[in-house]
């Protein structure tokens, strides 16, 4: 995932990064953590980081060029996540097994995401957004684009 993002929107709206780990309720050291690529930021705020600058996740993760505006009423829904998930799996004839390996995990951290158990991590969530040319943003119901441009 990209990070570049991370550091120049926050340079070009002349924030420090104690400043964005204030907007995102987390210490400096973390969202340092985060934007120099060394953990990956949790979904949420990577919502919040969108909602705040105005631009959408596939923009702010690097996998569009494109500054579409991040729709603000999103909240995150796992089960239409994992409904969604079940969609893109079967629309590339997947099995969740099949899918576990692509994301190099477990068929049952796809089955709890599938089901709306667990909150699908970014990292994840991205990969499948990049393998399978669909919108991160289309996944949180931020936009009604499945593929990404």
């Amino acid at each position: 995932m990209e990070n570049d993002r991370l550091f120049e929107l926050r340079e070009y709206n002349n924030l420090t990064q104690k400043n964005v780990g204030a907007v995102l309720g987390v210490r400096q050291q973390t969202y340092a953590e985060w934007e120099k690529g060394k953990k990956i930021i949790p979904l949420k705020h990577l919502i919040t980081l969108a909602k705040y600058y105005k631009v959408s996740l596939d923009y702010l993760t690097g996998l569009s060029d494109k500054k579409d505006i991040f729709f603000n009423y999103v909240t995150l829904d796992k089960e239409e996540i994992g409904q969604k998930i079940i969609y893109i799996r079967n629309l590339n004839n997947l099995k969740q097994r099949e899918l576990a390996k692509v994301l190099n995990t477990s068929p049952s951290t796809i089955c709890a995401y599938e089901k709306g158990n667990t909150l699908i991590l970014t990292a994840f969530l991205y990969q499948i957004a990049k393998e399978f040319n669909v919108s991160m943003d289309w996944f949180v119901g931020a936009s009604t684009r499945i593929k990404r441009i």
